[in-house]
């Protein structure tokens, strides 16, 4: 029993902690949860707009950008900056943030050399950083984890632009159902291309039965 009341006093202690910090940020809820999904929708726009297939790596503005020698590195660096603001407005220290704002550097320089400076472009990605970090704080500090927002910001705000329109958006399988959208699309041609690759496997087999008589 005297364990139960202590996890309870630690919990309680939690979240007047959260609460505190919130508070003393001038941020709601309701603000983190807004202001993290903008930095996620950035960080999608700036390094994983088009995503290589069955992979976390992808290609956007940055990698785009990258292609006009030095203007455009300079120029992509100056968008980079944009997700510091967004965690600087979320309460993150700055020198939380100073390991993004060196790999926005390194990606600047880096730019500058011809083809290879695009190339690291897939991997080196700043803005991700900063969620990464930003999301860190958060969960450490304000005591918000869940992920879906982050994770799929676009279509997480257009879940809630349904949800205050109708009632059925609000039920959990709902949501869920309309947040995983693009992983049901995937599994879907996943299903189709095997089902393809079977058939045009069945035919080799047929056609080489055929010319050989086996």
């Amino acid at each position: 029993m005297i364990t139960d009341d202590n996890n309870i006093n630690i919990q309680q202690q939690r979240k007047q902690y959260f609460i505190e910090n919130l508070q003393a940020q001038g941020l709601t809820h309701e603000q983190v949860i807004a202001t993290e999904r903008q930095l996620a929708k950035f960080a999608n726009t700036m390094d994983s707009l088009v995503r290589i297939p069955f992979t976390k790596q992808g290609l956007g503005v940055d990698a785009a950008l990258s292609t006009v020698p030095v203007l455009g590195d300079l120029a992509g660096f100056m968008l980079t900056s944009y997700a510091f603001v967004l965690g600087r407005r979320l309460g993150v220290p700055s020198s939380k943030m100073t390991p993004a704002v060196k790999l926005a550097l390194m990606d600047m320089l880096l730019g500058v050399i011809p083809v290879a400076g695009t190339v690291t472009d897939i991997f080196i990605r700043p803005s991700r950083k900063t969620l990464d970090i930003v999301h860190e704080h958060i969960v450490q500090e304000y005591g918000i984890d869940n992920t879906a927002h982050i994770e799929r910001p676009f279509l997480h705000e257009a879940l809630e632009a349904k949800q205050r329109q109708s009632a059925i958006w609000r039920n959990p399988i709902m949501a869920w159902l309309y947040l995983h959208i693009p992983d049901i699309l995937g599994l879907i041609v996943i299903v189709i291309m095997g089902w393809l690759m079977w058939l045009f496997a069945h035919w080799l087999v047929d056609v080489f039965g055929r010319v050989t008589g086996f």
